[in-house]
């Protein structure tokens, strides 16, 4: 299938009905976080579940101009070929999804099971890239047609990368397009292609890992030429969340920090891929810059991610805080987040699928800086303060009217 660039794309054609279905295509489509969301959004449009944890069904956006939950149409590409039930049956023993839940959507999972596509694995696939971007794009557009979706919206939820070295094709659009044309030539990783084939399908991206996405010179340009929208990176779910809270307390009362050391235990798929020193590198760099945004200047902050395997999904993070008050006395805060990573995960998930349809319904182009409450690290702002970033996030999607200027 050939796909054509926005100009002549149908995928890219805004829709005058708000409610019109939406695609919500994510990439890892069956590991935990998007099994999870998958369930999660089952359910709720079965009334098995209510949306604790969706930010888009709060009051903060009751005047965005979102797509139900009913209108959300899911498909996706994945290496893995575990059938969505056996992955939820295995959420189920772990933790993370209600059996109840599972019993109860059971019945529906077979119907996104054949919108499941096979990803693209750079360890096996061979040929050019620019074969394994048509393919992907494909996908996506058949995705679109056969179900008559106003828009898509990728998600890259598939297990995190290390980070992409600099190549000079990253900054020039036309010089990355003769280098994926050449079929000994890998000038992306993973997560870029995805991106790529994403802007050439006519569909918005968010990256919810740290991998680098769409984060290039050349992938903005593909994205403008497109005029889609895209976010990132690396969504914020639990001890980064909780230091973008409480980081701003201290410099509004003016305490002076000295040290925020933390460590992270997590087990499961995240915690085996993190194993890998390469890969942690990608994580540890998206989740230091927080700090210093929020404090003011540099300070002592040793991070630490170990596996613990038992743990699966379950996540547990230690931060000590020391800190100087009047007169320099010396004082420290004490904490620990338990939580289930992809319950965490799984409805900003949802939220940004909603969120990214109705910035491409409404003409938005390019980074959505705006969306930079949900990431640690996100892209087009240097805002981390979770209070400031919620202010912006509902002033911009309130705003929205769903009217295409494009």
């Amino acid at each position: 299938m050939t796909v054509t660039h926005h100009e002549t794309s149908h995928a890219s054609t805004p829709s005058p009905d708000t409610d019109a279905p939406v695609g919500v295509w994510l990439n890892g489509a069956r590991g935990s976080v998007a099994t999870t969301a998958i369930t999660g959004l089952l359910a709720l449009r079965a009334g098995m579940a209510d949306s604790t944890g969706c930010v888009t069904d709060t009051g903060m956006l009751r005047d965005a101009p979102l797509a139900s939950w009913t209108d959300l149409v899911v498909g996706g590409h994945d290496i893995v070929d575990t059938p969505l039930e056996k992955k939820a049956e295995s959420l189920v023993d772990s933790g993370v999804i209600p059996a109840p839940v599972l019993a109860a959507v059971r019945g529906s999972l077979p119907e996104v099971e054949q919108n499941l596509r096979t990803g693209y694995d750079a360890r096996t696939e061979t040929g050019p890239l620019a074969d394994v971007v048509e393919r992907l794009a494909g996908d996506i557009e058949e995705f679109r047609v056969r179900n008559g979706l106003s828009r898509v919206v990728v998600i890259n939820v598939s297990s995190t990368e290390p980070p992409a070295d600099h190549r000079p094709e990253h900054d020039d659009l036309d010089a990355l397009t003769r280098a994926l044309a050449d079929p000994d030539d890998k000038a992306l990783p993973a997560s870029s292609v995805v991106a790529y084939a994403a802007f050439r399908a006519g569909c918005g991206f968010v990256d919810f890992t740290p991998s680098t996405g769409a984060r290039l010179p050349a992938l903005e340009m593909l994205a403008q030429r497109e005029r889609v929208p895209f976010a990132g990176s690396d969504g914020k779910t639990g001890e980064t969340l909780l230091r973008t809270a409480l980081a701003p307390m201290f410099t509004s009362r003016a305490l002076h920090v000295l040290s925020w050391a933390g460590v992270n235990l997590l087990g499961g798929g995240d915690g085996a891929t993190l194993e890998d020193p390469r890969n942690a590198r990608s994580k540890l760099s998206s989740k230091s810059g927080v700090l210093p945004a929020l404090l003011g200047k540099d300070v002592t902050a040793p991070l630490h991610i170990d596996n613990v395997p038992d743990l699966g999904d379950h996540k547990t993070a230690w931060d000590h805080v020391s800190f100087e008050g009047f007169l320099g006395v010396r004082m420290s805060m004490q904490l620990t987040w338990s939580g289930v990573d992809s319950t965490l995960a799984a409805p900003l998930v949802l939220d940004l699928a909603r969120l990214t349809a109705a910035a491409h319904r409404a003409g938005h182009v390019g980074a959505i800086e705006e969306l930079g409450f949900f990431f640690k690290d996100p892209i087009g702002t240097d805002e981390h303060a979770l209070a400031e970033q919620a202010q912006a996030l509902a002033a911009w999607a309130n705003g929205l009217d769903g009217r295409s200027d494009s």
